[in-house]
């Protein structure tokens, strides 16, 4: 064999095996057997995801993508997406194709047509996909010039493709993908055929702005999914069904705790007293644990000149989530985005020493980040939040101590809440600030913090901020879905757009290194994920009303209200529900209300001074004395414990 004709693979195992150049990964799968080749849809070459069919010229490694790994889902999902479009356009005439993603569970495909999708065309929809699917057509991927592809997708009336093609980099190849008589703009990769589509199902479907931009047409959007057996898809709409019982924008209403205006304006929560007792217990519990660890609070203005964004290099890098200046004497002023400019002036404030580091400053801190109203949702993605911010000036020796302690409050914190979490270091974005050697002093510091700790992590490439390397946590809430949670971030720029520096031993003065941290993120992102992940039943400790004294008739009033008394004496958020109404209507309002006590006096129990209780999601628990009934509380109240969460999973992956 010829060796300018063979290519080198090396294999997961390590193993080195040669092949005639132009060889498929599909041809690799089945020299490697059976199973192997049964299991395949897609190949990752030198880190990259490309084609079964795809043939390869040059040496390098090679992984093959199994059905059922993330990776084959999400080449699945986005494979389903254009098996949707195809049949969209077999049923609508004049239906224009705009985008169709796979996303963190399933795909979307947005359409421009006359008028919303209805139910049953949901149905005419999905019966026309499987003919498609039964079909079988194979995905095949073709590779074409510029121009080439702009006159194809004219030709097809495809005015998005067209303007999605302009904004290519002129270097960028252009490739399409068909199957059947269907072609569109696609990256890839695909699975190999429409067969290997399997099991899917269509969702929903809603408006979206073409972009996500309010100013541009109003698209309508068909979300769905699909996996490669029945199971998993029965088990993935289990899980749908129980977040839609969790949603936080519907417990937010029902528990009265939260809302959104549009007189107000859209992404803006208002915090009801419900929804902000909460908030204040989970801060008042944040600034005795900062306390603790040597935390200073401190609290910056609302607004800042954009001086000091030009200095950060936030103007330069983040003017497309700040709001348009306002001028106050002349001058241009923002809605801050982020605190960490106003902690940098405190620190500036006076001279510091070695002696004085590390300086660790905390603040929930209230910014403002526009955010397109196609992507608002409820609490979760909002225009104006309170962020638990932080930042630790030390020196570069004392780095690694600082993330280690960093990393131990947000352990700490994320099991008191009861998240687990998976762990990310996000290394350089393309678009980024400082010198290597920054780069990489900042990401090593990182990654020495991990290894200590002897944390399980991944790598995310390009995924860190454009100032600074960091560590993500990522929760996974007791659905298996994931949140975007702790963030770590060792900034080795901003000292020297600040001139942040300290005296050190030698009399000199030295570059401050500079942490930026937050555990909880935003207060409401943090708390609309907290609703879902309790399903609103908040344990005792966070629970706004954490016992309802309820009366059988009106001979207890009395004794209720001494209970009630008693109870509140020592702390307890209780409320009394007198009204004459049956007890099992009280019983069931107070469930719905998802209360953790219930506290039922009659006859038998005034005159025994006992009280009969219940518990949300319990039942009758029999009488007890106050006594007992206030031991047990204060127990769950000191412990934190937080109820018990459903074994219920479904599949997804890092957002």
């Amino acid at each position: 064999m010829v060796r300018d004709e063979t290519i080198n693979i090396s294999l997961p195992n390590k193993e080195q095996r040669t092949y005639p150049k132009g060889t498929t990964p599909a041809q690799i799968a089945e020299d490697l057997g059976p199973e192997v080749s049964k299991s395949a849809v897609a190949a990752k070459v030198n880190g990259s995801l490309i084609d079964l069919a795809r043939p390869l010229v040059e040496d390098g490694s090679l992984e093959l993508v199994a059905s059922d790994s993330v990776d084959g889902n999400r080449i699945r999902w986005h494979s389903t997406s254009h098996v949707l479009a195809q049949a969209v356009q077999d049923l609508f005439d004049n239906a224009k194709l705009a985008i169709g993603p796979a996303i963190d569970n399933g795909f979307y495909y947005d359409f421009d047509v006359p008028q919303p999708f209805s139910p049953n065309d949901l149905e005419r929809i999905e019966a026309r996909m499987q003919e498609i699917v039964d079909a079988d057509a194979p995905f095949e991927r073709r590779e074409m010039p510029r121009e080439d592809a702009r006159r194809l997708f004219q030709a097809r009336e495809e005015p998005y493709k067209v303007e999605l093609i302009d904004g290519l980099e002129e270097t960028e190849p252009v490739t399409v993908y068909q199957d059947g008589d269907f072609v569109d703009l696609c990256r890839g990769p695909h699975l190999p055929s429409a067969k290997h589509v399997g099991i899917f199902k269509l969702l929903s479907s809603a408006g979206a702005y073409w972009r996500g931009d309010e100013r541009n047409p109003m698209l309508q959007r068909i979300y769905g999914v699909s996996f490669a057996k029945r199971q998993a898809l029965d088990q993935f709409l289990a899980a749908l069904e129980e977040a839609k019982r969790r949603d936080h924008r519907v417990l937010g209403r029902e528990l009265d705790l939260f809302s959104v205006h549009d007189a107000a304006g859209a992404g803006l929560i208002h915090w009801h007293p419900k929804g902000a007792r909460i908030r204040a217990i989970i801060e008042d519990f944040w600034r005795s644990e900062h306390y603790k660890r040597g935390y200073e609070l401190v609290f910056t203005p609302h607004i800042a000149s954009d001086r000091i964004y030009e200095t950060s290099g936030h103007l330069k890098n983040y003017a497309d989530v700040m709001y348009s200046p306002m001028d106050i004497d002349g001058f241009p002023y923002r809605l801050k985005p982020m605190n960490c400019p106003g902690h940098i002036l405190i620190y500036q404030t006076q001279m510091r020493s070695y002696r004085d580091l590390p300086i660790r400053y905390a603040e929930l801190g209230t910014v403002y980040r526009y955010e397109r109203s196609g992507v608002l949702h409820g609490m979760l993605r909002v225009r104006g939040f309170t962020q638990d911010d932080s930042h630790i000036f030390c020196t570069p020796g004392q780095l690694t101590d600082e993330i280690n302690g960093v990393l131990d409050l947000t352990e700490f914190m994320m099991r008191t809440f009861g998240y687990t979490y998976n762990v990310y270091l996000a290394t350089r974005p393309e678009k980024s600030l400082g010198t290597d050697e920054e780069w990489k002093a900042g990401t090593e510091a990182l990654r020495q913090a991990l290894i200590d700790r002897q944390m399980e992590y991944e790598i995310d490439p390009g995924g860190g901020v454009f100032y600074a390397p960091k560590i993500d946590l990522v929760l996974r809430d007791c659905l298996g879905r994931q949140w975007q949670g702790p963030t770590i971030q060792v900034d080795l720029n901003l000292p020297n757009r600040f001139d942040i520096d300290y005296i050190g031993e030698d009399g000199q003065p030295h570059r401050v290194a500079m942490i930026h941290r937050t555990v909880l993120g935003s207060m409401e992102r943090f708390i609309g994920g907290l609703i879902e992940h309790y399903g609103g039943f908040f344990p005792l400790w966070l629970a706004p009303v954490q016992a309802l004294v309820i009366p059988i008739s009106s001979d207890q009033h009395e004794y209720a209200q001494r209970v009630a008394d008693t109870l509140k004496s020592k702390g307890i958020r209780i409320e009394i529900d007198a009204r004459n109404e049956k007890m099992g209507y009280r019983i069931r309002e107070a469930e719905t209300q998802k209360i953790p006590y219930m506290i039922i006096v009659g006859r038998k129990e005034a005159e025994a001074e006992l009280v009969s209780l219940r518990h949300h999601g319990e039942g009758d628990l029999g009488s007890v004395s106050l006594d007992a009934l206030l031991s047990r509380m204060a127990r769950e109240i000191e412990t934190r414990a937080h109820s018990s969460l459903p074994e219920v999973t479904s599949p997804t992956e890092k957002p």
